[in-house]
C-alpha cells in the first residue's frame, strides 16, 4: 500500500538530528578546485576505513565528483559557518580568496577545521533523488577545534557540559 508522505514535515522531522558540517572538495576536470557544504557525512566501517556522504542527483557538481579520483571531506569548526554558507550558495568561485592546502591528488584542505578526511572515490549508489558517495579513507587529521553544528534548521555550537 503506497501512501503520500509530507516532505516538509519529513525534511522538518530529519532537522532534529543534529549533525557536523562539512566542505567536500575535489578538482574539476579542468583541475581547478570545487566543492559544496554537505551534512549527510557518517563513517560506514573501520575494517576497511569507509565513510559515506550524499549528493543531490541534481547537484551541479555531480559530474565533477563521479569522476574525480579523490575527493576530501573538510569537517567545518565552529569559526567557520561562513565557509559553509559560502559553499552552499551559488557563487561562481566559493574558492576566492579562502587559504587551503592541497592533499591526495592536489583536492583542497580547507584550513581552520576540526578534521580532514582524504577519500578515494570508490563506490556510488543511486538511492532516491540523490547519489551516495561510499569512499576509502586514505588519510584523515584531526584538529582541536569545537565543530560546527547544525539542528533544527540553524546553526548551532557545542555547549560545555
Amino acid at each position: 500500500m503506497q501512501h503520500t508522505l509530507d516532505t516538509q514535515a519529513l525534511r522538518r522531522t530529519l532537522g532534529q538530528f543534529a549533525t557536523g558540517i562539512t566542505v567536500v572538495t575535489t578538482l574539476d576536470a579542468a583541475g581547478q578546485p570545487c566543492g559544496l557544504t554537505v551534512n549527510s557525512f557518517n563513517a560506514v566501517s573501520l575494517e576497511p576505513p569507509l565513510v559515506v556522504w550524499s549528493l543531490s542527483a541534481q547537484a551541479s557538481l555531480r559530474e565533477a565528483f563521479e569522476h574525480c579520483a579523490f575527493y576530501a571531506v573538510n569537517v567545518l569548526s565552529a569559526e567557520q559557518q561562513d565557509v559553509s554558507q559560502r559553499f552552499a550558495s551559488k557563487q561562481a568561485d566559493r574558492f576566492a580568496g579562502l587559504e587551503w592546502d592541497a592533499g591526495i591528488g592536489g583536492v583542497p584542505l580547507l584550513r581552520n577545521c576540526c578534521a580532514h578526511f582524504q577519500l578515494r572515490n570508490t563506490q556510488r549508489h543511486e538511492g532516491g533523488d540523490h547519489l551516495m558517495f561510499i569512499s576509502a579513507v586514505e588519510a584523515f587529521e584531526r584538529f582541536e577545534k569545537a565543530p560546527l553544528i547544525y539542528f533544527s534548521g540553524a546553526y548551532r555550537r557545542l555547549a560545555e557540559v
